[in-house]
């Protein structure tokens, strides 16, 4: 059939032109593009897809620089304990020396305290002065704050605590088996001591976890004279007498935990004629001793005592939060994503097992902290908390002193407390508290470099290169939904030039066609 009004072969070769010169222009589009998608006509749902992983890549790029900038951060701070850390080192040497009494005359020691008063000076310049852009780092402003502290804490640090955004975590500690000491009960059987052979000597070797001592007593040595004697060596034994009774005495560790030991042995006996007499095992009951056996106690015969009896004390036993503490004395700590904290509990050395077993509302965190958002997606889950406490010297080295043996605390005692005129001072202060006090600071600052340390290495090194890792894959995702196959897209691009141009020569045919409809009008 021949039509002149509606050429349909060449409205059929138009469409296809149309078609074809669309397909031409996208492949094109996409060539000089680079891209797959350009609009959400491309393709709608790889779009969606595409939009999201860009999102997850500027989240974790930007996480990638949170990372180093905590390194940073870090790096300051441990800048300025290292400095602080040397000048405890010097104080150690200055401590030492001016302990040698016979050997330095005051101008020397005067001298040395001049250094110590300068160190002191510097250690607390260094706590307010190092900074990371104007906030400082070592002077408690990033550690946490806390309140409602329980009256059985003896003293806490909080490492590292999660809180939600104007948030606070309540501290809560389960003692399901008290702190002890080691020690036995010790009696005489009178107030004195009685020996059959006057001229025989009642003899005990006493040690602990620092040394021993082998003491002589004559008959008519009183119990206090007993007790008085063995507490002049507590500095060298480790051990601590008190009265209990009229005839009995107790000897304990100077300490709470499994470290700690008393040890008694019976060197002789001398002769001591009350059967009441003998050592005795600790017990939770009354400290009294009546007959010889009381309160669950056991006693030990004289070959055991001969030979040598000892006991261990116990660390206490807890659960800060729910999570099982790892314990050393009376010191419970957990260390978790979300709370880090380390717990000294108080307790009494004048009860073999102080403190009640039961639950303890510690403390409450209510703010503070160093906060670094170390993923890509800002939630509680990928913020990384860490205390940095004050390094002051009147923060650092807290000691409690014992000073008369009755268990409970006399004085405490801080660096600070080494300057000229204070309690611990090198000219005519407690140079064996000073040596405490140092050896403590010490170790709070080496233990606060430690866990910086391991925030550097374990934390941030292992952010930065895990997020590397999901940058690279999810680049590669997002690239592989919306980038251009610049080899199939070439492919696409030839085929549809050649068919625009068939196309082309197809409209051109169709268009001559009519054409043969007037020779039939000849």
């Amino acid at each position: 059939m021949t039509r002149i009004n509606t050429n349909v072969p060449s409205l059929t070769a138009q469409r296809v032109l149309g078609q074809n010169n669309r397909d031409l222009n996208t492949s094109l589009e996409r060539l000089s593009t680079g891209l797959r998608i350009n609009r959400g006509a491309d393709d709608p749902a790889g779009l969606i897809a595409s939009q999201n992983l860009r999102a997850e890549q500027a989240g974790i790029t930007a996480a990638i620089g949170n990372a180093e900038r905590a390194d940073q951060v870090v790096n300051i701070a441990e800048g300025g304990l290292d400095e602080i850390s040397g000048l405890l080192t010097e104080l150690q040497s200055l401590v030492t020396q001016s302990a040698n009494d016979a050997g330095l005359s005051r101008e020397e020691k005067e001298a040395n305290q001049l250094q110590v008063d300068s160190i002191l000076q510097t250690i607390d310049r260094l706590a307010a002065s190092t900074s990371f852009q104007g906030t400082k780092l070592l002077n408690g402003n990033f550690d946490y704050t806390t309140d409602q502290v329980s009256g059985v804490v003896d003293s806490f640090t909080v490492n590292g605590a999660k809180l939600d955004f104007e948030g606070t975590r309540d501290v809560n500690v389960l003692v399901t088996a008290s702190a002890q000491v080691g020690g036995f009960i010790v009696s005489l059987g009178t107030a004195a001591i009685d020996l059959t052979n006057a001229s025989a000597a009642f003899t005990i070797e006493i040690a602990g976890n620092l040394g021993s001592r082998e003491l002589s007593f004559n008959s008519g040595a009183t119990l206090t004279d007993i007790v008085a004697t063995i507490n002049t060596f507590t500095d060298v034994t480790g051990v601590v007498a008190t009265s209990t009774a009229a005839s009995t005495f107790r000897v304990d560790s100077t300490n709470f935990g499994s470290d700690e030991f008393v040890s008694i042995k019976v060197v002789s006996e001398g002769g001591i004629s009350n059967g009441n007499s003998g050592i005795y095992s600790l017990s939770n009951g009354d400290a009294d001793v009546a007959g010889t056996n009381a309160a669950g106690r056991t006693q030990f015969t004289s070959t055991e005592a001969s030979n040598g009896v000892i006991d261990f004390g116990r660390d206490v036993q807890a659960t800060i939060n729910g999570i099982q503490a790892v314990t050393r004395g009376t010191e419970a700590r957990i260390n978790t994503d979300f709370l880090d904290v380390e717990i000294d509990l108080t307790y009494d050395r004048g009860n073999p097992s102080a403190a009640n077993v039961g639950a303890v509302g510690a403390f409450r965190i209510t703010g503070g902290g160093a906060d670094f958002q170390l993923a890509g997606r800002v939630d509680i889950a990928g913020k990384v908390s860490l205390g940095i406490s004050n390094v002051a010297s009147r923060e650092l080295g807290r000691t409690n002193d014992d000073t008369d043996g009755d268990g409970t605390n006399d004085a405490t005692y801080f660096l600070s407390d080494l300057r000229a005129g204070a309690a611990l001072n090198l000219v005519d202060g407690d140079v064996s508290n000073a040596q405490t006090v140092l050896e403590r600071s010490i170790r709070e600052v080496s233990s606060l470099r430690g866990r910086l340390g391991a925030f550097q290495q374990n934390v941030i090194g292992a952010t930065i290169r895990s997020l590397g890792v999901a940058l690279e894959n999810t680049s590669s995702a997002e690239s592989t939904i919306r980038d251009t196959d610049f080899a199939a897209e070439t492919a696409s691009l030839t085929r549809s030039q050649i068919l625009s141009q068939s196309a082309q020569a197809s409209l051109q045919q169709a268009n001559l066609a009519p054409q043969s409809a007037l020779a039939l009008l000849g």
